[in-house]
Formats: C-alpha cells, structure tokens, sequence
C-alpha cells in the first residue's frame, strides 16, 4: 500500500537532472533524425515522444510500487525472460539488420528486444540472490551461484549475436558482485582471467592478420564471436585498413566529432552529419551529432548531466533501507555507466563499435522505455529509505 508520507523522500534534484537529460536528447535527436527518414523530419521524434510517454507511465507505475515486493517474482521474470530469448531465434529477422541477427520481435511497426528488459530484470534477480545470501557471502557456493545464474541469459543473448548487450549483463554483474561484499580477491583473478582472455583474443587476430593489416576470413584459433564481430576489434585497431567500408563509420564519426572544435558548428548545422556521412548517427552514433554541433562544450555539460545523474542515483543506493534496494539502485548505475562509457568511447575511437546505444538520446523505444522503467525503480528506493526492515 502507497503512504502519501512517502513523497517527501521523493528526490527533486534526481527528477530534475532527469528531466534535463530528457529535454536535452530530444533536441539532439531532433536535428540528428532531421534527414533520416523519408516521412518526414520530424518522425523519430514524434515516435520517440510516444515511447517516453509510456516510459513516464512505467516510471511512475515503477516509483508507487514497493520494490521489495518484486522478489516474489523473480523466479517468474527469470523463466519469462529465457523463454523470450529463446523465442527470438524463431522470430523473422528485422528488414534492417545488417547482420543474421535474431534480437527483436516485431510488433506491429515497432521492434521489442527482449535484452533491453532483461539487463533490469537481471538486476533484480542478482539483487535478490547477492542480499539473501550475506551470511554466505564469502561462500564458494555464492560465488559461483552468480555465474550460474548469469550464465544461461547471457550465453542466449551472446548467440543472437549480441555482443554489446552480453557485455553490458558482466559489467553490471561484476559491480553488482563487488558492492555485494564477494571477496574481492575473487573478482580481481576473474578480472585477471577476463584480460588474458582479451589479449589472446587480440594475439589471435594478430596471427591471422599479419599484424591488423587485413581483415579476417578464417582464425587460427576458433573463437565464439562472428567474423563480423572480430573485424570490428580489427578496425578499432586500425580504421584506416578499410577506410570505404568496415572503418568508414568509424573514421567518419571522429571527422565528425573532431570539427566540431569546442563550440560546434551550430544546431542543425554539422556538415557530417546533415549531409548523412556518419551512419546510425540517430541511434547508436548520436553522441557524434553532438560533438560536431555543439562542440567541447556541449559534449562536457552532456556528459556532466550524466555524471551528476549517476551520482545522485548512487546516493540513492547508499541511503537504501536494505541491501536489495541498494544492489538495484546500484546496478542501475553500472549498467548506465558502461553503456554511456562503451558508446561515446565507440563514437571517439578508444571503444571497439559493439552496437551499445547511449541512454536517453539514442532513438530506440524498447531502450528509453526500459530506462524509464529503470528510473522508476531507482525512485521507489529512494522513496521507501526510512521503511528499514528487520
């Protein structure tokens, strides 16, 4: 049952730097999906205002509803969101996939990524079984019990191929795992054994290139990525290789990002952009609309709107009644860190292009509806902090 007393814990500041963060990638998304689509320059946005309308309802629903009662359902959302992976290998595969990708069912005009929705309910999941085991927490059982749990939504998603949304499910977890109180010695030789791996990876792809110089056609050694994927880690290498084809997006979207110069060359002005030589530049490249538009400047208070965002969500965590509401407020900053990190990193060229879209400004209505959603969770913590429970 909601106590009205409960809205005097609401935090204005929070809801504030959201709505700013809001109003400010709708502006951007406005002049990057200006000339995209052929019905009109304002489709995007008009669709985008749609989802964020049921996103402000989800947000809403999300904040009222008390947090702790979601851990009855966790068991459910967890079957639910294994057999909706499942399910996606025998959807049709959408029209603009550039790959054999089997990520979204279609719905009508609009595509559902059952990933997106699975990165908060996985959250909650990790929350329930990390709180509920703190007398066990330095357990080998626990330790391993979170890779058990992980591991099957994971590798589903691996398989469609997503590697971005995978790599987004680890980071969250590792943050999730540390926070929880696993003995960090642990996650620091699993941190250890994910860079080895990396730079096998990498030595791999040296042998089989000569050195970055070609792409790829056959490894020496198989690996479990797609031979787009491994291309990819190629180019971020060296983009220059293949300049007019798997490094043009790349290349283009540093010109892009580097002529903007610390003001911009004005809203709705980036010749790169406008004249439609960065790629995806309305989804997964927006954060290049930015930086050639509005320049250094607008691309520092973007990311201190980020940055402020983030860290009153972690206060949120830190002042939570109980360890559950603050794994999951918690594991909202981590999966929103990586994912701003990973992109704006992909868009500059110091981050491999793994598909990880920016929260907020990037068009994408499972993503926004799902942050929303995301956001309401973090409000019914916050909301709920001087419930304690015993």
């Amino acid at each position: 049952m909601f106590d009205k007393k409960m809205f005097k814990n609401l935090d204005w500041v929070f809801l504030i730097l959201l709505a700013l963060l809001i109003t400010v990638s709708f502006v951007v998304l406005a002049s990057a999906s200006a000339n995209v689509s052929l019905n009109g320059s304002t489709y995007y946005v008009k669709r985008q205002l749609m989802f964020l309308g049921v996103g402000l309802v989800a947000m809403v629903g999300a904040a009222l509803y008390n947090y702790r009662d979601l851990s009855h359902y966790v068991p459910l959302a967890y079957v639910g969101l294994l057999l909706l992976l499942i399910g996606v290998f025998f959807a049709p595969i959408s029209e603009n996939a550039l790959t054999d990708a089997h990520r979204s069912y279609a719905i009508g005009n609009y595509m559902f990524q059952p990933s997106e929705l699975g990165k908060l309910i996985m959250i909650v999941a990790l929350a329930k079984f990390l709180s509920q085991r703190q007398e066990r927490i330095a357990d080998w059982s626990t330790f391993f019990g979170v890779f058990a749990l992980m591991a099957v939504p994971m590798a589903l998603i691996l398989m469609e191929p997503d590697l971005g949304s995978t790599l987004v499910f680890g980071f969250t977890m590792l943050v999730m795992m540390w926070l929880s109180g696993i003995p960090r010695r642990r996650i620091l030789i699993l941190l250890l054994a994910i860079a080895l791996l990396v730079g096998l990876i990498f030595l791999d792809l040296w042998f089989a290139t000569g050195g970055f110089e070609h792409m790829i056609e056959e490894l020496p050694v198989p690996l479990p990525m797609h031979t787009y994927q491994l291309n990819r880690l190629i180019i971020f290498i060296n983009p220059q290789m293949d300049p007019i084809d798997e490094g043009y997006q790349l290349i283009q979207s540093m010109v892009a990002i580097g002529s903007g110069g610390l003001l911009g060359k004005g809203y709705g002005e980036g010749s790169q952009v406008q004249s439609g030589f960065v790629p995806s530049h309305h989804t997964d490249f927006v954060f290049s609309v930015v930086g050639e538009e509005l320049g250094f400047v607008g691309s520092v208070g973007v990311l201190l709107l980020f940055l402020l965002l983030l860290l009153r969500i972690m206060r949120i965590a830190n002042q939570s009644a109980d360890l559950f509401g603050s794994l999951i407020a918690s594991g909202i900053v981590a999966m929103l860190f990586f994912q701003i990190f990973v992109n704006i990193g992909m868009t500059m060229g110091f981050m491999p292009i793994t598909g990880i879209t920016l929260p907020f400004f990037s068009y994408g209505g499972t993503s926004l509806l799902i942050n929303m959603m995301a956001m309401g969770l973090v409000l019914s913590v916050n909301m709920r902090r001087e419930i304690k429970i015993f």
